[in-house]
C-alpha cells in the first residue's frame, strides 16, 4: 500500500510541474513588458490547465496525507518493523544506576606528571 501511494504521489509531482510549465504566463510582475493587450492568454486552455492545477494540488495533498497516516499505524508494508527492530529489543540495556554486571577492576595507577620540568623558560 505505501509503495502504490509513494509511485502515485510521483506521478501527480510530475503531472503538476508539467502543467505548471505549459501553462501561458498570466501577465504581472516581471513578465509584463508594458503591453496591456491579451494580457490572460487563451482563455479556455488557461481555465483547463488551472483547473488541472488545482486538481493535482488536491490530489498530491490527499496522497501524502494518506501516506502518512498509513504510514504511522503500521498498516502498510515499511521496512521497519523488521531484523532492526528485531536487534534493538535483543540488546541488552545498561543500567543507569550501574546495578548490572560489574567493571573489570584495574589495578595500574595512572602515570603521575614529572616535578622537575627544566625545559621550559
Amino acid at each position: 500500500m505505501v509503495t502504490l501511494l509513494i509511485i502515485l504521489l510521483i506521478i501527480f509531482c510530475i503531472a503538476l510541474g508539467l502543467f505548471v510549465l505549459i501553462q501561458n504566463p498570466k501577465g504581472g510582475g516581471l513578465a509584463t513588458g508594458g503591453s496591456g493587450s491579451n494580457m490572460f492568454g487563451v482563455q479556455r486552455t488557461g481555465d483547463v490547465l488551472e483547473k488541472g492545477t488545482w486538481v493535482l494540488l488536491t490530489l498530491i495533498v490527499v496522497a501524502s496525507l494518506a501516506l502518512t497516516t498509513v504510514g504511522k499505524s503500521g498498516n502498510g508494508s515499511t521496512a521497519t518493523g523488521s531484523k532492526i527492530d528485531e536487534q534493538i529489543n535483543k540488546a541488552a540495556t545498561p543500567s543507569v544506576l550501574g546495578g548490572g554486571a560489574p567493571a573489570p577492576a584495574t589495578t595500574t595507577p595512572a602515570a603521575t606528571p614529572k616535578t622537575g620540568d627544566t625545559t621550559k623558560k
